[in-house]
């Protein structure tokens, strides 16, 4: 899991550069981090806390997606594409151009990437803490 979300950090790095062709490369392996990530968390849910109660697990995993997406589409990117926006928006007023509020350019999303890819890397260290915690146990059911 800690490798998935350090592929999904330089994805969004990367995504930040805001180089040609780049859009292709991302989607790829933001896509393979997501799908991954929905592959290993459920088995590691039941193998962590058990199968007692693993549909209560299994929700609580699922609605981290649409979480996410309130809090970072919603909240942080909106936010950030915005205040661009209307720093952008007082230049075209000085030009004479009166349009609705758009951010061109890099500046609208590459901060946004990078605090993405720091929640990835937050993500990717709290999961090495979780293999820590519990190669003992694994130790001793398996070793």
């Amino acid at each position: 899991m800690a490798v998935i979300q350090v592929i999904m950090a330089f994805a969004f790095v990367y995504y930040a550069m805001d180089w040609p062709g780049q859009i292709y490369i991302v989607t790829v392996f933001i896509g393979i981090g997501l799908g991954a990530q929905w592959a290993i968390a459920p088995s590691s849910a039941s193998e962590l806390f058990g199968l007692k109660s693993f549909g209560a697990l299994y929700n609580f995993i699922a609605i981290g997606c649409p979480a996410g997406s309130l809090i970072f589409s919603g909240v942080i990117a909106s936010g950030i594409y915005d205040y661009y926006a209307e720093k952008q928006s007082g230049l075209q007023e000085q030009y004479g151009t009166e349009e609705s509020l758009t951010c061109v350019g890099s500046i609208c999303y590459s901060l946004t990437c990078w605090i993405m890819a720091g929640f990835c890397m937050v993500a990717a260290a709290l999961s090495l803490i979780v293999v820590q915690r519990t190669k003992g146990v694994y130790a001793q059911l398996y070793g």
